[in-house]
């Protein structure tokens, strides 16, 4: 047995859990937040029980050293001598990875070099690495990019139809993201489906607070609904999702914003929280709907909208779909959104049962036997497949 780390460093925060692998049982997990400012929050779960402590946490080394600290001290290892291998999460590996990689310098290199690409999200991964290495300089690492799995679409999914020297110059073009949690809920309803992956023309919808589609045609992206960043795609808690780009400089005359001003709106002002002006969250959305509240309700609609438009236009890209899959903490918990997006899909085959569509947060199938197309309720597992890779690659 192999004890893994899987690791997902913030700017200010680093989330972790450790496995014992191959058996993917989940010895620990955590959360470890507001590094770097006062009354920083340390969270682990032992045996099923929550520990939280309050204090300064200076930077992520610091962080890092409390994790492996606190891991002997609980008594869930030994000795650091016990870990094997560390599996970090990178946002964005750009064109230069299509699989997860072990670290190396160069690794670190290019990752830290696509930083133009994630600025918010690359520099925090490389400190988590880095944190790491200063402690465990010799335990392997493995990066595990959002974007290595929509690696395998073809130009005709991942070019803008921009002039082409942007793409060779700049590097524009789609490259999606959520990969990691895509490639784990299509697996797994192949495994749910009985049927080998390399048959099956699937569609996952990734819905949290940040939200994507992907065609997976043959267990390989062929198409997905965020591009060259996160903010394009489907409606989301803050994010705007697709929009007429000539309304950037639209709305920059007539508010005197500038570009970034406006992109910040797009960011963090849009989706759900600019269309209800109520919140970001969707269960408060659903349940202002639910007392009438009328921007609520539309906020709730075009989230809704977006999603099965998607579907609709990704089944016809693959000829068909064998099954639909609702992942992450809206997918796995919303009747309410299910039932919206997957209404009027009849025509394609998809017949669901609202009985059966009450589950939240377990696998299960939603749609009647004799549906054609089939409706998988996934929780997604973003962790254990970041164990995996670094067994995988670094050969553990």
């Amino acid at each position: 047995m192999s004890k893994i780390l899987a690791i997902n460093a913030g700017s200010s925060s680093l989330k972790f859990q450790l496995f014992d692998m191959p058996s993917e049982e989940v010895l620990t997990k955590g959360l470890v937040e507001r590094i770097g400012l006062e009354n920083s929050i340390f969270n682990m779960t032992v045996n099923g029980e929550k520990k939280k402590e309050v204090m300064d946490i200076a930077d992520h080394s610091v962080a890092v050293q409390l994790l492996l600290q606190k891991l002997t001290e609980y008594g869930i290892i030994k000795s650091l001598d016990e870990i094997e291998g560390i599996g970090h999460r990178v946002v964005h590996g750009g064109e230069l990875f299509n699989d997860s990689a072990l670290i190396t310098e160069d690794t670190l290199q290019k990752i830290e070099a696509l930083s133009d690409l994630a600025p918010l999200h690359n520099p925090a991964n490389v400190i988590g690495i880095k944190a790491f290495q200063d402690v465990l300089p010799n335990v392997p690492a493995v990066a595990v990019f959002d974007t290595a799995f929509h690696q395998t679409m073809p130009e005709e999914s991942y070019l803008y139809s921009l002039p082409y020297e942007y793409y060779e110059k700049y590097g524009i073009r789609k490259y999606g993201f959520h990969g990691t949690s895509h490639k784990y809920v299509t697996e797994r309803a192949a495994e749910l489906l009985g049927r080998p992956i390399e048959q099956l023309r699937l569609i996952s919808c990734h819905l949290g607070n940040g939200a994507s589609i992907a065609a997976v045609e043959g267990g390989k992206s062929i198409d997905t609904s965020m591009g060259f960043t996160p903010l394009e795609g489907v409606a989301m808690g803050t994010r705007s999702g697709s929009i007429d780009p000539a309304l950037i400089p639209y709305i920059m005359h007539k508010t005197g914003q500038d570009a970034d001003e406006v992109i910040n709106v797009l960011n963090k002002k849009s989706g759900l929280l600019g269309l209800s002006g109520l919140s970001s969250d969707l269960r408060d959305i659903e349940e202002a709907a639910e007392n009438g509240h009328p921007r609520a309700k539309l906020a709730l609609q075009v989230f809704a909208d977006r999603i099965h438009k998607y579907i609709g236009s990704y089944a016809a890209r693959m000829c068909g779909v064998d099954a639909i899959i609702f992942t992450a903490g809206i997918g796995e918990n919303s009747d309410v959104v299910r039932e919206r997006v997957l209404r009027g899909l009849e025509f394609m085959g998809v017949y669901w049962d609202p009985a059966l569509n009450k589950v939240r947060g377990k696998e299960a199938f939603i749609n009647y036997p004799h549906s054609p197309v089939k409706v998988i309720v996934i929780p997604t597992n973003e962790e254990v497949m970041i164990a995996r890779d670094v067994v995988r690659i670094a050969g553990i």
